[in-house]
């Protein structure tokens, strides 16, 4: 994919559920206070300044061009996903890519791309970065540099009213979604599995993979899987979005791993010292607490940038 117009299309019933506007005011001075968010499209960045330090880190094959680009699989509300004009990226990541951008003195280019896609993507050399809610696991970290910039989490998402009086610790056997690519199949699934049904003897819970969040609860809304294992902050948006189709788990799944999430870049990249200054000057900046704030993630705000 090559262009942000390529999102994939989600059935209709979850496309009516992510493209529902959400209502309520904006941090000050970050958002404007009377436009749903599912239409807000302004720029954060506007107005911040650029950081020298950064800008003096980057390699000069960047300054001369002027521009970085991002991946992002635009699909995954309130993190990372299109506006209604069906153009703009907007949610958490797209602001703060934004910010890196700005805190480096380049313009930012957006490439949409199926999340399964992007590393392959960053090692052929495609895209610059990543900002896509991606954690540092041991085998991504064998191709990328990953930098922190959010705390995450995961939480199991399951039919209003929670028919099966599921639970964290009662899923064995269960259709339980996860999207392709992501955090979830590769490791926090089969590890859950491990400890709570396994090893007690229980059957394995069942993975279902998908291609993305919009399939994922349009099968649990039609019943055919009984959950969706994904981050937590994009199936609170979709309960926020459709009270009367979807409850969030709590706790958070417990999958005794760390739950920052970071930016990834190829692994060695000299683009490496310059992002990783842009984004701790992105972490001192208001616009980022202002940011997490208005889409709900107030909690997720971390203080160091660090490289794994």
């Amino acid at each position: 994919m090559n262009t942000i117009t390529k999102l994939q299309t989600a059935a209709a019933g979850i496309a009516v559920l992510l493209a529902l506007s959400a209502c309520g005011g904006a941090a000050s001075g970050s958002q404007a206070t009377d436009i749903p968010k599912t239409q807000n499209t302004r720029d954060i960045s506007d107005g911040v300044p650029t950081d020298p330090e950064a800008v003096a880190l980057l390699p000069e094959s960047y300054k001369a061009k002027g521009e970085i680009t991002v991946a992002m699989d635009l699909s995954s509300p309130p993190m990372t996903f299109l506006a209604e004009d069906n153009t703009t990226p907007i949610g958490v990541n797209p602001d703060l890519a934004r910010l890196v951008a700005k805190k480096l003195g380049l313009k930012l280019k957006f490439e949409n791309t199926a999340f399964d896609t992007i590393i392959p993507g960053i090692d052929g050399g495609r895209y610059d970065f990543t900002a896509t809610t991606m954690s540092a696991t041991e085998e991504r970290l064998k191709v990328l540099d990953m930098i922190n910039y959010l705390k995450g989490g995961s939480a199991i998402a399951v039919p209003k009213g929670n028919p099966q009086n599921l639970s964290n610790d009662t899923l064995c056997g269960k259709n339980i979604a996860v999207t392709k690519g992501s955090t979830q199949q590769l490791k926090h699934l089969p590890n859950v599995s491990k400890w709570t049904c396994e090893e007690k003897g229980k059957p394995a819970i069942n993975a279902v993979t998908l291609p993305n969040v919009q399939e994922a609860l349009t099968q649990l809304d039609s019943k055919r899987i009984d959950g969706v294992f994904y981050d937590a902050s994009g199936l609170a948006w979709a309960q926020v979005q459709q009270p009367e189709h979807f409850s969030v788990l709590e706790p958070r799944m417990d999958t005794r791993t760390n739950t920052n999430v970071a930016m990834g870049l190829k692994k060695g990249s000299p683009l490496t010292p310059a992002l990783q200054k842009a984004i701790q000057s992105v972490l001192e900046t208001p616009q980022y607490q202002q940011s997490l704030d208005y889409w709900g993630l107030h909690e997720s705000a971390i203080t160091e940038a660090v490289i794994r």
